[in-house]
């Protein structure tokens, strides 16, 4: 989504050129890719754990660090290729994302009226910031080297993870909707609704 911002915001009259039914098809096919990757290399290193004794995950979903806890062999390996796919799957896309939209700051920053700039900013703002919700609570779940045991804060990140940024979603892409905005700018300094 970034990039096609940043194509539609740099090179508006090409933008259909770059942003092909095949290119379209490549940049999902890649994501696919990865993910079916990630996925299989953790389905393999956690299936040959050693599980004896209490059944019960701790969290609210079977995720791979509680997963781990129930483990009586080492996570060791396991633990480093979560941490090597979270970084290949969250940091660099993540660094990637970062690298887009200051690119596409800039390119706004050059658009001489102010409504032209008010306008890209709008379009690009909801995006940007799910992506912050989302890698924000991504990294503290994943990224903690050595730390496998649960604890109320990791329930308390899943549910982040899981309910509130896809409850913020809706919200946070319908703001870019006139009628919504001048509708909460009503609500907010206490106007009567238009009838």
């Amino acid at each position: 989504m970034v990039y096609d911002c940043y194509l539609a915001i740099r090179c508006p009259l090409t933008h259909s050129t770059h942003m092909s039914r095949e290119a379209q098809v490549a940049l999902v096919s890649i994501c696919y890719t990865i993910s079916l990757i990630n996925a299989l290399t953790h389905t393999v290193a956690v299936s040959v754990l050693e599980f004896c004794g209490p059944n019960v995950v701790n969290h609210f979903y079977c995720d791979l660090p509680p997963l781990f806890q129930l483990s009586f062999s080492s996570i060791h390996l396991n633990g480093q290729l979560m941490f090597v796919g979270d970084t290949f799957m969250g940091v660099i896309p993540m660094i990637l994302t970062s690298v887009f939209y200051a690119n596409v700051a800039a390119e706004v920053l050059q658009i001489c009226s102010a409504e032209g700039r008010k306008k890209a900013f709008s379009s690009c703002s909801s995006h940007l910031t799910v992506d912050c919700i989302f890698y924000g609570t991504d990294s503290f779940s994943y990224m903690r080297l050595g730390s496998v045991s649960a604890s109320d804060k990791d329930k308390g990140t899943g549910i982040l993870n899981t309910i509130l940024s896809l409850m913020l979603n809706p919200v946070i892409y319908s703001l870019q909707n006139p009628d919504v905005q001048g509708t909460l700018k009503r609500v907010l300094m206490g106007k009567k609704p238009l009838a």
